[in-house]
């Protein structure tokens, strides 16, 4: 029985960390914190949840059920489980997070040199991607080349912007913005989302599964073990970052209050704090981060469509590569507010597929209450998903008039009725079965 030893285990964590800590992680914490103000905490308490505490419960209940979506998705049937993972790696995948990493860390890293124009984003995408695809031909290698290569580098040039942020703040914590002055903890766990951490926990589960495998490890108990061990210290990891960025942009009002996201926030400090010197640690931080990122997604993309369609890993990862490559080209502004309506549509599907998973030993048929939830989830979180896209006058108006509707959390109430319902149902039926069973007898 083969078994991983410290060094190994805390490679795997970093590898964890390094496939996490991509765009959105370094981009919307210091926006939100600026916004957040004096209310910094209660919103970063909100973020967490979302950006750290879902992720984990994501890994955990992936490793419980031994790695992949499919295992997770089994009580919904094989159509419905088929077309939801289908749904989440594409969104994860290449149409919007992997080439988010792309344009985002051109944007933060490459920019203030050469300009935002096509050509030095065409170029430099085509880099990133080929990088990318490189890394991606040989996924068992990737504790190897991430998690004790790329990652080391990577949590170096992460202490040195935290600890700037930490020990030389731009200036004192500014004030809330009106967004964040009612209900700054659900606005933080709204903002949450953005880093798609929990999406991307659904699909990086079965890399971290064969990251392990891959060490020699054939064992169910020591896998579980060991994915839980690294979606552990990846989590850390991810707090202390979320954390130091939160407090940086709360004290960075005062050179870029004018800012209007995260890009611009993190861009203006590093010049303010260090000059060119910090100009060119964020490049490193942010093209670290956001090329380990694109790997894992890949990577992941091309296992689960390989096993789902007659073609290759090869093939699947390629095609990919050149499918996020394109749109990685159209712009952060507007991957960004198509990705916005899409994800509040399918993180309530997401929330509810890896809480009802982690019950499951309250249900006697796990179909049973399955099928009802993910239903309801799946129309009202298309309805917020509306509603964020600007289409109002396709919701009804009685979904708009829901407890939190006005917050995009219109989809709570109705599930957790009808999650009650389909519990009681659930007991009662199990009961019935049971009494019968025994009167046969």
């Amino acid at each position: 029985m083969t078994r991983l030893k410290g060094l190994d285990l805390l490679a795997l964590g970093f590898m964890t960390f390094a496939l996490f800590l991509g765009a959105g992680n370094i981009i919307f914490p210091p926006s939100a914190g600026l916004a957040a103000g004096q209310s910094i905490w209660l919103a970063a308490v909100g973020f967490l949840l979302t950006g750290v505490g879902l992720p984990l419960l994501t890994v955990v209940a992936l490793a419980r059920v031994g790695g992949g979506m499919d295992r997770l998705t089994a009580p919904l049937g094989r159509v419905a489980g088929t077309l939801l993972a289908v749904a989440v790696y594409l969104a994860i995948g290449p149409l919007f997070a992997t080439p988010r990493t792309a344009v985002v860390s051109f944007e933060m890293g490459v920019a203030p040199f050469t300009g935002d124009s096509a050509t030095p984003l065409l170029v430099y995408t085509v880099l990133f991607f080929a990088a990318t695809l490189f890394l991606v031909l040989n996924p068992g290698q990737l504790v190897n080349r991430i998690g004790k290569f790329i990652t080391p580098v990577l949590l170096a040039a992460l202490l040195v912007l935290g600890g700037a942020a930490l020990f030389a703040p731009a200036g004192e914590i500014g004030s809330t913005a009106e967004s964040y002055r009612n209900g700054p903890l659900l606005k933080g766990f709204l903002e949450g989302y953005l880093t798609m951490d929990t999406l991307g926990a659904l699909v990086f589960g079965i890399v971290i599964a064969t990251a392990i495998r891959d060490r020699g490890v054939s064992e169910p108990v020591l896998v579980t073990r060991y994915s839980m061990i690294a979606g552990a210290i990846a989590a850390v990891g991810l707090s202390l970052v979320y954390l130091a960025l939160f407090y940086l942009g709360a004290t960075s009002q005062g050179i870029a209050g004018d800012a209007q996201n995260g890009v611009q926030i993190l861009t203006t400090y590093v010049q303010h704090t260090f000059g060119t010197t910090g100009s060119l640690l964020l490049a490193v931080v942010i093209t670290l981060a956001c090329l380990t990122t694109a790997v894992g997604l890949t990577t992941a993309c091309g296992e689960f469509f390989s096993s789902l369609v007659p073609v290759s890993y090869r093939t699947v990862v390629i095609v990919f590569t050149l499918f996020s490559l394109a749109v990685s080209n159209q712009g952060l502004t507007q991957l960004i507010s198509v990705s916005v309506p899409v994800l509040v549509g399918l993180y309530p599907l997401a929330i509810m597929l890896v809480a009802l998973s982690l019950l499951d030993r309250w249900w006697v048929s796990p179909s049973r209450v399955f099928a009802p939830v993910m239903a309801v989830t799946l129309v009202f979180g298309v309805a917020d998903g509306l509603s964020a896209a600007g289409f109002t006058e396709l919701v009804p108006e009685r979904f708009k008039a829901l407890p939190l509707a006005a917050q995009s959390m219109g989809w709570l109430i109705p599930v957790l009725v009808t999650l009650a319902v389909a519990f009681a149902v659930d007991r009662l039926l199990g009961i019935a079965r049971a009494s019968r069973g025994t009167s046969a007898r």
